[in-house]
């Protein structure tokens, strides 16, 4: 049985709406996985690195819906002034874990996507 079997309706509603926010970066980057439960971004070819490297996911867990946005793992001042709420969202460094549907925090993580998006292609990743 895969995850997608097992997500709830509501899991799929909050998977859907945190897939719109990654969904547009698309090209430039390049999509991974885009399934009923995993939607996955990478940037093109690094000749920095020597591989493509993970930019986000949207994920359905057991629980929750995971958000992973790795710009802010590499470059953690886009993490200051993020709200309290967001904040206790966060799973480690670059994950994001939710439940249901909040406007105010999705248009919250949508600023800070673009934010990391921007920052992958002033580093030139993008």
């Amino acid at each position: 049985m895969t995850q997608s079997a097992t997500a709830t309706a509501e899991q799929a509603v909050v998977f859907a709406e945190l897939r719109k926010l990654l969904a547009p970066l698309a090209p430039p980057l390049l999509v991974r996985a885009d399934t009923d439960d995993n939607f996955y971004l990478t940037t093109p070819y690094s000749e920095a690195y020597k591989k493509e490297v993970f930019f986000g996911a949207v994920q359905i867990k057991k629980r929750y819906v995971s958000y992973h946005l790795m710009p802010i793992y590499w470059q953690p001042s886009l993490l200051d002034g993020i709200s309290d709420a967001l904040r206790r969202r966060m799973q480690g460094k670059s994950c994001f874990n939710f439940t249901r549907v909040d406007p105010v925090l999705t248009a919250e993580l949508a600023d800070l996507t673009n934010r990391g998006f921007v920052a992958y292609r002033e580093s030139g990743l993008v």
